[in-house]
């Protein structure tokens, strides 16, 4: 979410602290950590242990001096305090919380906040049944939870839960015999996204050159561009979340086309900011959406401007939306050329070409 706007789950979580009400260790370790102000009010934070996957909130979370670790090699029993700020896909965030939970020392509390509208009943009976008794209190619209320094956690659970969220290999309901790498919590993760597979089907197999997927999430697009254009000389995978990049490795890996051995180099990167690298055509299917629900066409607007100062002078853009995003405004400023070549479904296909020189 944008640093301007008021973050009630991190509010909440750290309201406790500044109330009295616990104690803040500065030797803790934050799950899904996000900046705001109620995190710069409690100081020292080059001590603090954070994890977060998406790109923006991460650049954010070094800006402010804190520790980035990688969430998958969290350490066992560590920790005095774990922090915890719950995604909403289920397996996810009760993976999280087993996380929380097989890293918080002995005698220390796990403490986690989940908006009224996040699902913030369902994670408190998570926690509950993985710890026991819970202090549960309401604040910002929000339900805020933690642990008994006694609390006596449950193994067998713990153990179930530490793999809800573990990557595997899915089925395509929507291509017979197609199959991907991915795990719960990334976007798309159980199914070929309809606005991609909408956007794979149009695209043409001239592509050619050094090529990049904007938002490449656990890469179906990249996997298309592979096996239907032969004379793609490079390709580049730019996505903000973490733990979707690291499946597209494993999916380019498996796609038909990969045995042409085009090189493929996945960026982790807010491709908001722009990218410094130059391509002959690019394929994109923006997000339209940060941590929160509601919609954010900004991002996908800066999609686009990344877009138009990335392509080489002829190249092309492809790119699939949700066909009420204001778009137009932001291709017409940005390429000679803008084609609606499809809509369907709630979406529509755009191919957009930049000046020749």
């Amino acid at each position: 979410m944008p640093s301007n706007h008021r973050d009630i789950a991190l509010d909440a979580l750290l309201h406790p602290f500044a109330e009295g009400a616990l104690r803040w260790s500065a030797d803790a370790l934050f799950l899904r950590a996000r900046e705001g102000a109620a995190l710069h009010a409690r100081g020292g934070l080059s001590a603090l242990a954070c994890t977060q996957p998406f790109k923006p909130e991460a650049d954010r979370l070094q800006r402010i001096g804190a520790t980035l670790v990688d969430e998958d090699a969290v350490p066992a029993a560590r920790y005095p305090l774990v922090l915890v700020l719950p995604p909403r896909q289920r397996e996810e965030a009760r993976a999280l919380l087993a996380k929380a939970c097989m890293a918080v020392a002995p005698g220390g509390i796990v403490i986690t906040s989940v908006a009224n509208d996040e699902g913030a009943k369902s994670r408190e009976a998570d926690l509950k049944q993985l710890a026991g008794t819970l202090t549960t209190i309401s604040k910002h619209h929000c339900r805020v939870s933690w642990t008994r320094p006694d609390a006596t956690f449950d193994a067998a659970t713990l153990a179930q839960w530490a793999k809800a969220d573990t990557p595997r290999l899915q089925r395509s309901a929507e291509v017979p015999g197609e199959q991907f790498h991915s795990r719960p919590g990334v976007f798309a993760w159980d199914r070929v996204d309809a606005a991609s597979a909408m956007l794979a089907a149009a695209l043409p197999n001239d592509l050619h050159g050094r090529v990049a997927d904007f938002g490449a999430g656990w890469g179906y697009l990249s996997m298309q561009v592979l096996a239907r254009c032969p004379n793609v000389a490079a390709l580049d995978l730019y996505e903000a979340d973490a733990r979707a990049l690291a499946l597209a490795r494993e999916n380019l890996a498996d796609a038909p086309g990969s045995e042409r051995n085009v090189p493929v180099n996945r960026h982790w990167h807010d491709v908001t900011q722009g990218v410094a690298e130059r391509f002959d055509a690019i394929v994109c299917n923006p997000p339209f959406h940060a941590l929160g629900r509601g919609d954010r066409p900004d991002i996908g607007r800066a999609f686009i401007t990344a877009a138009a100062n990335a392509l080489k002078p002829g190249g092309r853009l492809w790119l699939v939306a949700n066909r009420h995003l204001p778009y137009e405004y932001a291709l017409g400023e940005g390429f000679a050329q803008v084609s609606t070549l499809a809509q369907n479904g709630g979406f529509k296909i755009v191919e957009a070409s930049k000046a020749a020189r």
